[in-house]
């Protein structure tokens, strides 16, 4: 009986075992939604690992418990701890409380038998009724001010949040924008990749945005070879108080023509201009009037090596005989015809701010018979004469506006004949000296003006020298956009063949206005002094005239053209004072 009864006594434990063990299962499988519940309100969530830790600790246990492994009677025994807690809401930190698999119902398996009878915690006296009402209503009070701040501070976070959030979004945008700004302008530099000239697009005609002209009405010009001509023509009737301007002329219509023209070079380095023009008059009635005058003149600008430029210059000017020259002849039909060929050739170069430049010049005249009033003709070889003149200018550049200057001028005239029909040898020996500025501000000021002295000794010794002082200017003045203002001046030397006078000493000044009234309509003005200053003799002859006129386009081809105009001489010399006044209506065609 003694041996059955542990047989049955190990048979009821074996079904036992096998009942907790079922038990033990079920309860595993429900117990990890019980225990996330339960700590999750007690402390937070449990990780799950440690409730896997947790019931492996478990089934071991209950292994060891079905092979006869009886667990400490101390640890089956003991009885449930009770949680108090240390104060209302809190949840105490035991630390008892098996932190390797961070469960908080289970105790640490040891095997120590010390740990089986933990020390029950010490009962705390409860407060009063009165006291934990205070105490309760203390903690409200705490709870509502710890709530509201807590609520502000989530407020104010909240808040901080949008606007860093709004921050972000506005950093984030302006970068994706930069970004995209830069794949642009990627994309643009590879699409701007210069183009084959053949394969470029031309915009439409009407879409392009011409820039406007400065004169629209100025000549476009023709295009023959490099160079572009600009020829004009001018067809008019002229009615004066004095055909020829002298003495004993009358009034006559006269018909004039004007022939003009320019061309211009288009060469990428050097340059090169050709000017003339011709003026042909005829009377149409009164005064009898027939002449014709005209001026062609070519320059080159070569570039040279060593900040060397060559200037060269070469014209033909044919004019008659003004019947107010001083060789003008009396009692003739026709005046001598005066012709003249020029040529010169200038070296300049700058070295710093000092500028260097040479000059060399040959001037040519010969003249025509005068046609006598019976028919008859009258030489004048015998004042053909060529003048040779080297000059010599030394600037120094004060500014790129301001260039102080001094020129050094020898010359020297020959006649052809040496002895002239009154038998005098007319040939002379010239030296002169100037000084002077050179301006250059744009377009509103520039030009230049000088002054000095000049001397023409005669070889023969029984006619006085020419000498005097000289003035010379050519200067171009813009006070206001469209109008243009103009101050030339002149001193040059006439000679004669006239018995025992040895010539005169000529001074011209010329004030010029242009305005542009309408981009159609342009007015223009001048003012003349000239003062002729005889040498040998007492005599002077004094020259004012004035004129103004306006030039009126149809279109940019045709224009209408007048101007009036008043000239007086005054002289202390018998013969030769006169008063001419004019009115002139025209046709201009240009191109």
């Amino acid at each position: 009986m003694s041996g059955a009864q542990p047989e049955k006594s190990r048979g009821r434990q074996g079904k036992a075992v096998c009942a907790l063990l079922l038990a033990t299962s079920i309860f595993a499988l429900m117990r990890p939604g019980l225990l996330h519940a339960q700590e999750t309100e007690l402390r937070g969530e449990v990780s799950e690992s440690a409730i896997l830790s947790d019931q492996q600790r478990k089934a071991r246990q209950l292994a060891l418990a079905a092979q006869g492994q009886q667990a400490p009677a101390a640890q089956d025994d003991a009885p449930p701890r009770t949680y108090l807690p240390a104060s209302a809401g809190a949840v105490p930190d035991d630390a008892d409380t098996n932190t390797a698999t961070g469960s908080i119902f289970d105790p640490q398996a040891t095997d120590d038998a010390s740990t089986d009878t933990p020390t029950p915690p010490k009962p705390r006296r409860r407060p009063s009724t009165a006291g934990q009402t205070g105490a309760d209503q203390d903690k409200a009070k705490t709870d509502a001010r710890t709530t509201g701040k807590s609520k502000k501070k989530k407020n104010t976070t909240a808040a901080t949040v949008e606007t860093t959030a709004a921050t972000d979004d506005a950093d984030n945008a302006a970068t994706d924008q930069e970004a995209a700004n830069r794949r642009a302008l990627t994309v643009d530099s590879a699409d701007r990749q210069k183009l084959d000239p053949g394969a470029e697009r031309t915009a439409a005609i009407e879409g392009q945005n011409k820039k406007a002209e400065d004169d629209p009405f100025a000549a476009t010009g023709v295009k023959w070879g490099s160079f572009v001509i600009r020829p004009s023509i001018e067809q008019g009737l002229t009615a004066t108080t004095n055909g020829d301007s002298s003495s004993a002329g009358t009034s006559a219509l006269l018909s004039e023509t004007a022939l003009r023209f320019s061309a211009i070079s288009d060469w990428r380095e050097n340059s090169a201009t050709i000017d003339g023009y011709g003026l042909f008059r005829e009377t149409v009635s009164g005064y009898p009037v027939h002449d014709a005058q005209g001026r062609i003149e070519g320059q080159l600008n070569v570039d040279l090596d060593n900040e060397l430029r060559a200037i060269a210059k070469l014209g033909y000017e044919a004019v008659p005989e003004t019947a107010s020259s001083p060789n003008a002849i009396a009692g003739v039909s026709t005046q001598p015809l005066r012709q003249t060929i020029d040529g010169s050739l200038g070296v300049e170069k700058a070295a710093g701010k000092m500028q260097y430049k040479l000059t060399g010049a040959v001037s040519h005249d010969f003249y025509g018979d005068a046609e006598l009033s019976d028919g008859t003709s009258l030489s004048q070889k015998d004042q053909d004469n060529t003048l040779y003149t080297a000059t010599l200018r030394t600037g120094y550049e004060i500014s790129p506006a301001l260039t102080p200057f001094t020129e050094i001028e020898v010359g020297r005239r020959v006649y052809d004949q040496r002895i002239d029909n009154e038998g005098f040898e007319r040939s002379s020996t010239r030296l002169g000296a100037r000084a002077g500025l050179q301006l250059d501000m744009g377009e509103k000021l520039s030009g230049e003006f000088s002054a000095g002295w000049l001397r023409e000794a005669i070889d023969d010794k029984s006619l006085e020298a020419i000498s005097g002082a000289t003035v010379n200017a050519d200067l171009k003045w813009s006070p206001q956009r469209g109008t243009t203002i103009g101050l030339t001046g002149k001193t040059t030397v006439e000679t004669t063949t006239t018995a025992g006078e040895s010539g005169d000493i000529l001074y011209s000044g010329r004030l010029t206005g242009e305005r542009l009234i309408r981009a159609n309509l342009t007015a223009n003005a001048a003012l003349g002094l000239d003062w002729r200053d005889y040498v040998g003799i007492d005599g002077h002859d004094r020259i004012l005239s004035a004129e103004a006129g306006l030039t009126w386009w149809v279109n940019r081809y045709a224009g209408l053209t007048s101007r009036v105009r008043t000239e007086k001489l005054t002289s202390n010399l018998p013969g030769r004072d006169y008063t001419a006044n004019s009115v002139y209506l025209g046709l201009k065609v240009q191109r």
